[in-house]
């Protein structure tokens, strides 16, 4: 399990707010996104939309989809463009890496957000920097990376709490100001030699699960044999045996039945919406007793057991069906995906591969109401996002190279 959980007690870290920090970072942008994260170029498209709603003088949320690491420092193109610096709400643990890391990311404008419980800090500062309405405020609505490029996950409405707060404190300015919320599609394409570039992922793959290297097979056909041995092995740990059946059921399966378990013995009633949400819970609920350092060191270890079953289960979450396909059209950073997160899952190793050209899309302003609609099944600023992010995401989609693997479907 990657260090995404600290057993620490929790600290806000605030932004910087100056200006001459994020004008500096930008100039070694380009050289960062280039030399370690394999990111060659970035294209802004209708940037004329947030910039209208720039010079209209409106508290600004920007709300990406996050399909990788690298998306944050990808939107800082975009205030390049339009001349401005960004403020960006962030997980806790990543300010826990090094010193560096910390001192880029508070002068970049980010702010620290605890996922493991209810962050007031973070939420009056977000909201503050949309009252204030001097830079726009970026917020990953989807609440985790989801490393698969076109599917838009569950949506945490923590952003539209945090957008209507704001709006409700701008109507009572004098004028009355507004704030709006820009979706941003990001979407990577691959422009290296897709089969050097993973080939050498599958076969040390392979390697630890003691095969002979799978090169004679055609592509979809290791896909599916790491895939299965994957499952396989998560099965075992968590029911001690491998279960039969298709793929994608098994795998919903011991999802469900995993947070079902561990939310029956943390009496967790409200689940969330989607398994980020779920998870956030059940992290929100065994966490504590270890920051204070309540309970024994068996009980610890339980807990740190079920805490990473929370991360796998959510790791697997992100395969989506039929994300990978064999008949055409087939979409090469589909494939890329699936193996990066084979990788991931596998190794706990986020490699960075490339090149990449990144197209930031601009959505259309969404005015939020300082009011919610209680009569609404579901949350219209929410839906708006998600709407706009996966029309986005479709359209640019359709621009992505086409490659035929074969006759099945992943």
């Amino acid at each position: 399990m990657q260090n995404v959980v600290l057993e620490e007690p929790y600290e806000f870290v605030p932004p910087v707010y100056g200006w001459f920090w994020p004008w500096v970072t930008k100039k070694y942008l380009n050289r960062h996104l280039r030399k370690n994260l394999g990111i060659e170029s970035v294209e802004c498209r209708e940037l004329h939309r947030l910039s209208a709603s720039l010079e209209a003088g409106h508290g600004i949320l920007l709300a990406p989809n996050h399909c990788r690491m690298s998306d944050p420092l990808t939107l800082n193109f975009i205030a390049q463009k339009l001349g401005c610096s960004m403020h960006a709400m962030a997980s806790w643990h990543l300010f826990k890496q090094d010193r560096l890391t910390r001192f880029v990311l508070r002068r970049m404008g980010a702010f620290s957000v605890y996922r493991e419980g209810v962050d007031r800090r973070a939420i009056n500062t977000a909201v503050d920097i949309l009252v204030d309405a001097k830079r726009p405020l970026i917020v990953f609505p989807e609440g985790a990376v989801s490393r698969h490029n076109d599917i838009v996950m569950p949506m945490m409405e923590g952003t539209a709490f945090i957008a209507r707060t704001a709006a409700k404190r701008r109507q009572k300015l004098v004028p009355p100001g507004k704030v709006v919320i820009h979706p941003i599609a990001i979407r990577y394409f691959f422009r290296g030699d897709l089969m050097a570039t993973i080939t050498p992922v599958l076969e040390e793959i392979e390697s630890h699960f003691s095969w002979y290297s799978q090169r004679d097979k055609p592509l979809i056909s290791r896909l599916q044999q790491i895939a299965q041995a994957l499952l396989s092995l998560k099965e075992i740990e968590y029911f001690g045996s491998a279960r039969t059946g298709d793929f994608y059921v098994r795998v919903d399966q011991l999802i469900e039945d995993e947070l079902a378990k561990l939310e029956k013995e943390w009496k967790i009633k409200n689940s969330g919406e989607g398994v980020v949400g779920r998870v956030k819970n059940l992290r929100t609920a065994i966490l504590p007793d270890m920051v204070n350092n309540n309970i024994t060191p068996e009980e610890r270890h339980r807990r740190w057991k079920q805490l990473t079953a929370c991360y796998y289960v959510q790791q697997m979450s992100h395969y989506p069906q039929k994300y990978v396909r064999t008949t055409e059209p087939n979409i090469p950073e589909h494939l890329l995906e699936t193996v990066e997160r084979f990788e991931e899952d596998f190794t706990d190793r986020v490699s960075q591969h490339g090149p990449f050209h990144v197209v930031l899309e601009v959505g259309e302003a969404i005015e939020v109401d300082s009011r919610r609609d209680r009569s609404a099944k579901t949350d219209p600023v929410m839906d708006g996002i998600r709407t706009q992010l996966t029309t986005m995401l479709t359209a640019l989609s359709a621009e992505s190279p086409r490659i035929d693997v074969g006759k099945e479907s992943f």
